[in-house]
């Protein structure tokens, strides 16, 4: 069985990107193979650290979507198993693809499943992890928590075509696309997926400082507005482009 992880990166720090390579490279199952893809800013020192660098000859400025969906796409056409996804400055646990692999074999002994959802654990820089209670996995789940099969593959191409204005909420969407297209997952029981927080909003409901870095939370309330905004024929077209109709 193959297995490959898909990063899209942009201008992240050698350490992060560090950090994610080693965390594939150190996976307890074999056979999982790295896809690297830069948005337009590649680092060479990636062509000799052991995965496979793709390099895209620009930015595109959609939260990773283009690098992500060509890496995905790639994955597809090359008949791997197993595909997950990773974002540059997050990090697994070194039996992530190990425990999505077993939750999928076992779920799958009584039901149809196509894809997993893996659990998170929200991080400060230091590597610290912040005192979040699990999250609703219902309502939301992040990109590096997906884990997709062959049942799910025919989804995938969304993460590319997309409108960019729904960049921002791009796993938001395809969480929606899954279910709705009558897909059903299986939930890992344990958490494997290390999360690079640096949202402003998770730190001042700690009562914490944020970082130097830190984000404001994404404003959905401006994507909600440009779709309002859109003519009837163009709504569509940007729920097709999405997968949320058929």
């Amino acid at each position: 069985m193959r297995y490959a992880i898909i990063t899209p990166y942009y201008r992240e720090t050698r350490a992060l990107l560090e950090r994610c390579i080693f965390s594939v490279r150190n996976q307890t199952m074999g056979a999982v193979d790295h896809i690297m893809v830069a948005d337009g800013h590649p680092q060479d020192w990636i062509d000799d650290a052991g995965v496979r660098h793709l390099r895209l000859d620009r930015a595109h400025d959609d939260y990773g979507n283009t690098p992500r969906g060509i890496g995905v796409m790639l994955a597809i056409s090359e008949r791997y198993d197993g595909i997950g996804l990773l974002d540059a400055d997050n990090w697994l646990d070194p039996g992530h693809v190990a425990l999505c692999t077993a939750t999928f074999l076992a779920a799958s002994k009584s039901n149809q499943i196509d894809y997993v959802i893996a659990q998170r654990r929200l991080c400060r820089p230091d590597q610290s992890v912040l005192p979040i209670v699990g999250e609703e996995l219902g309502r939301h789940v992040d990109t590096s928590c997906f884990f997709f099969f062959p049942g799910s593959y025919h989804v995938l191409p969304h993460l590319g075509i997309m409108p960019k204005p729904l960049a921002p909420i791009g796993d938001r969407i395809i969480r929606q696309v899954l279910p709705a297209r009558g897909l059903r997952h299986a939930i890992c029981p344990e958490v494997t997926v290390n999360y690079h927080c640096l949202w402003q909003s998770i730190y001042l409901a700690l009562g914490e400082a944020p970082p130097p870095d830190a984000k404001p939370s994404i404003n959905g309330g401006a994507v909600q507005a440009w779709f309002d905004a859109l003519s009837a024929e163009d709504k569509h077209l940007t729920m097709r482009r999405s997968g949320l109709v058929p």
